[in-house]
């Protein structure tokens, strides 16, 4: 048995969520309904007006994390924050997840930790405005070989493939879990990323990765497809197994030529926040205890419905009494 069923390598960004009106939005100049990237005195304007905010530790491979280890995975995150108040937050609300924070703050690190502002208006809409901050500057020397080698499934977030060091730190994890027999993959993570570096991303989908997650924007980004079957039909030649999340149609996940449709509940939403991120937990939580496709991919969309009826990228109820009831595991 391996030390970790799942760890993972993301953004440390503090999420502070807050419900506004669509008046607050305007009067602030966000955007609705995107990520914007913003710099730090932009940050800490946002951060004051916000009223009745929640905060967690989050990013989107550690929203997955903390999902994976609420039902039951063991399960290490990898990430880079500072020895600031927010650092030390993060660090501690990390592991009241029960989440292995593997990586202490940085004593004197080069920027502030990172944040994420989450606007959410009354249609469930999130506007979110992210500092970045230290935690982009994660490098091969925060990947500990011996953690990675140590898990069964390593999961990598493709927002930190911006940077050269990024792309190091993935490369050293996927080689050192799959050099010890684990699986590596990978969430696409966003379009744009893809656009700006899909040379790379294609060879590490090809010549890395085990799994590769994405929504239909992102595949056809990455193979430059007008088509998504187009797209998943060369994906599905570059890697063993291919995700691909289309919103409110069916889930689609192929492996051994074979693909499996997975149907999606028509919900409104609360909160889109973490749709995809706990749709990873599931269907990763599938995969670890030796789940069929079809299951883990049924586990993933069960997921990601519960987060998106609540304020928050977690979940709140227990997922394994949801599973339990759809007959996926034992009561």
């Amino acid at each position: 048995m391996k030390r970790y069923q799942i760890a993972g390598i993301g953004n440390a960004i503090v999420d502070v969520i807050a419900r506004v009106e669509d008046r607050f939005l305007d009067r602030m100049s966000i955007q609705k309904g995107i990520m914007q990237l913003i710099e730090r005195d932009r940050a800490e304007r946002l951060y004051a007006e916000m009223r009745a905010r929640e905060q967690a530790s989050g990013g989107s491979v550690a929203n997955t994390l903390a999902g994976a280890a609420r039902l039951g995975l063991r399960a290490a995150f990898v990430g880079r924050v500072n020895d600031d108040a927010l650092g030390r937050f993060y660090a501690n609300d990390a592991r009241a997840m029960d989440l292995d924070y593997v990586n202490a703050p940085v004593a004197g690190g080069e920027l502030p930790s990172s944040r994420c502002m989450i606007f959410v208006t009354p249609d469930g809409e999130r506007s979110m405005n992210t500092y970045l901050g230290i935690s982009a500057e994660l490098g091969p020397e925060d990947v500990d070989a011996e953690v990675m080698a140590g898990s069964e499934i390593v999961f990598l977030e493709g927002y930190l493939f911006d940077k050269d060091k990024g792309k190091a730190a993935f490369l050293k994890a996927a080689r050192a879990c799959r050099g010890a027999g684990g699986r590596a993959g990978i969430a696409l993570s966003d379009p744009f990323c893809v656009d700006r570096h899909r040379a790379d991303f294609r060879a590490l989908v090809a010549y890395d990765m085990d799994y590769v997650i994405g929504n239909e924007r992102e595949w056809m980004s990455l193979y430059q497809a007008n088509d998504l079957d187009d797209a998943l039909a060369q994906a599905a030649r570059d890697c063993p197994l291919v995700i691909c999340t289309r919103s409110d149609r069916p889930v689609q996940i192929i492996a051994d030529g074979r693909t499996h449709e997975i149907p999606v509940r028509a919900v409104t939403p609360v909160d889109a926040t973490g749709a995809g991120d706990q749709f990873a937990a599931g269907f990763l939580f599938g995969l670890a205890t030796g789940c069929d496709l079809e299951t883990s991919g049924r586990m993933g969309v069960l997921a990601a419905t519960e987060v998106i009826g609540h304020l928050g990228a977690r979940p709140r109820a227990d997922l394994h009494r949801v599973f339990a009831r759809e007959g996926l595991v034992a009561a």
